[in-house]
């Protein structure tokens, strides 16, 4: 068996594996969504394959859509020429239950594929068709949280986008001017309506999204690329929404093991691959069954009716304490808190992590202890029935095969948000942020991993980061085994208000956080002692 139009047509043998096939007919809604598309998605990975895709796949299913959806990838174009082109554009849905089991599904919603840059000129000509089409309603996004970045920490452009700014809307790369340029024709069209509706792990992200496209739109009017009723149509939310989001789903990089499991049942061709980019994909797409999309209704040019597959609609408020229940408290924190102790410790299995008992007292601790009390109730699921889901079921699963190493990936990109959040939290409720132990902890141990050193004085490899060399400089002259080495390396990075949201010597934890990674580098086994010593205070 082959993923492909023509794999599919032998029905039985799929079915006798015991793997689901698409329940509507894949061309005509694909050409259906080639002719008039509806939705269209930019950052075509792992997550929106089996998520977003999968959603589409159940409203197709049920006759609530009749046309699929259109795939922008503006950064990893080898996904396309990889992943989607030879398999004509299908994806392996494979759920990994906790007593491991699978739940195999071909999904057949992707009708269309383009690559969102100028230098390909027939997709650059297709995008612009595709917004200029008064049907659209949706633009989603899944591009992590650095696609939206404009500046560096000190507060100038990135030098890729300060060369977009000047260059205009003829010339855009990155996710952010590439959506500006396509609403920038979409306004010359006749200014029809859309939602553009990030679904990122970004505190408030809808904002965060207006934001940037603002930015690049003022900046493009600056120069007289675009004149000022464009900046009239991308500020007016009746005509441009940014609808705020929550999503939640654990989605590893594609497992070998499940590879092999396909194997076994015939289906040929599904090998996981890393492109150029250290994008790692495959045919298939594995992730746990727990899933979360919580979505501000509001859409300008109408939408499909996302509630039918389980989506949560409802108003900016609850969306925002949904979002910010997971991704300051109850879920990404101690992803970002347990991730580069993993590392540092010799794990190369998360569920593994979670069975050691400093891990899982350091993730009840910044869980249940810090971010739990401070958690807004969104109202539509309890955050302390959330959490017991994330530390019971969810991230001890074996079968999911993440790692922390997937873990650390970015995490610059994140503590503003995962830990900030909370930390500011603290200092509005007590006038200081003295009580955490947990979220200390957690930023002593990422700056520990920093140093490329295990916990054993053996070197590992770090994951990518785009702030990892500057972050290393900054650490220059720390030796491990010599914690008399650390004088003020840290300062400069725990002060700084970019990173972190807020200065966390002002915030009263800087000089814990300093002692803490003292304690982490004064040898052999150092990291465990001190997890050790901390950990244990917080169980008395």
């Amino acid at each position: 068996m082959r993923l492909s139009l023509d794999g599919l047509k032998y029905s039985e043998q799929w079915e006798r594996v015991g793997i689901a096939l698409p329940q509507y007919d894949v061309e005509e809604v694909s050409q259906k969504a080639k002719e008039k598309p509806v939705w269209v998605h930019m950052g075509i990975g792992n997550i929106f394959r089996i998520f977003i895709g999968g959603i589409v796949d159940q409203l197709l299913a049920a006759g609530q859509m009749d046309r699929g959806i259109t795939c922008v990838e503006p950064y990893d174009y080898e996904i396309i020429d990889k992943i989607f082109f030879p398999f004509d554009n299908l994806t392996l849905s494979v759920i990994l239950r906790g007593d491991g089991s699978e739940e195999c599904r071909v999904l057949g919603a992707f009708s269309e594929t383009v690559k969102a840059r100028c230098t390909y000129e027939r997709d650059w000509t297709r995008l612009k068709e595709i917004f200029r089409g008064n049907g659209l309603q949706i633009v989603s996004f899944t591009i992590t949280e650095k696609g939206y970045a404009l500046k560096q920490t000190e507060g100038s452009y990135l030098d890729s986008v300060q060369k977009e700014i000047n260059n205009g809307p003829d010339e855009a790369v990155s996710a952010m001017a590439v959506i500006t340029a396509m609403l920038w024709e979409r306004y010359l069209a006749g200014q029809a309506p859309l939602a553009l509706v990030s679904m990122d792990n970004c505190s408030q992200n809808g904002s965060v999204l207006r934001n940037a496209v603002l930015t690049i739109a003022e900046e493009w009017e600056k120069r007289e690329y675009v004149d000022k009723g464009f900046i009239a149509y991308v500020s007016d939310e009746e005509k441009i929404s940014f609808p705020w989001t929550m999503i939640d789903k654990i989605t590893p990089r594609p497992s070998e093991t499940v590879a092999v499991s396909l194997h076994k049942k015939g289906i040929l061709g599904t090998d996981p691959i890393i492109t150029s980019k250290q994008t790692y994909i495959a045919p298939f797409v594995n992730a746990e069954r727990p899933q979360y999309l919580v979505v501000e209704d509001h859409f300008p040019n109408g939408r499909p009716p996302l509630e039918k597959a389980g989506v949560y609609m409802t108003d900016r408020e609850t969306v925002s304490q949904a979002e910010r229940m997971k991704v300051t408290a109850c879920l990404n924190p101690i992803h970002s808190a347990l991730g580069p102790y993993g590392c540092v410790l010799g794990y190369e299995s998360f569920s593994d992590e979670m069975c050691d008992p400093e891990m899982l007292a350091l993730a009840r601790q910044v869980g249940y202890r810090e971010g739990l009390p401070v958690a807004p109730d969104p109202g539509i699921f309890s955050p302390k029935k959330f959490l017991d889901e994330v530390l019971e079921e969810r991230f001890p699963n074996p079968y999911l095969r993440d790692t922390p190493q997937r873990l650390s990936v970015d995490i610059s990109q994140m503590l503003r948000i995962r830990f900030g959040e909370t930390i500011k939290a603290y200092v509005k409720k007590d006038g200081s942020a003295k009580a955490l132990i947990g979220i200390p902890l957690a930023i002593a141990g990422w700056l520990r991993y920093l140093l490329g050193i295990d916990d054993q004085g053996e070197s590992i490899e770090l994951a990518s980061d785009p702030m990892l060399e500057q972050l290393q400089e900054k650490l220059s002259g720390v030796v491990f085994g010599k914690p008399q080495s650390l004088t003020r390396q840290l300062h400069e990075i725990l002060s700084n208000e970019q990173l972190f949201g807020v200065d966390l010597y002002q915030a009263g934890i800087g000089k814990r956080i300093e002692g803490m990674f003292s304690q982490e580098i004064s040898g052999k086994g150092a990291v465990r002692r001190t997890l050790k010593k901390y950990l244990a205070k917080e169980d008395n």
